[in-house]
């Protein structure tokens, strides 16, 4: 059980998405699931971003496309 209470501007939100017929329950669950998905794919984001920059795996990454011969100029 959770409760919660609302702005207005949220209230408008939640009418409209109940407008279809589904429950507040239902609404409200997606949108948590929504919430965590979004935010997983924040955190990857950025935890690869991090990676992508990081001086030893940028190195590292040279050095492995120099033994196969690749392009190292990129």
């Amino acid at each position: 059980m959770l409760t919660v209470q609302i702005d207005a501007k949220t209230e408008k939100a939640l009418a409209e998405l109940t407008a279809d017929g589904r429950s507040a329950t239902d609404v409200v669950r997606e949108a948590l699931l929504i919430a965590n998905r979004l935010r997983r794919t924040e955190v990857a984001r950025l935890e690869a971003q991090e990676l992508a920059n990081d001086p030893e795996d940028l190195a590292e990454l040279r050095a492995i496309r120099y033994d196969l011969g690749e392009d190292c100029a990129r």
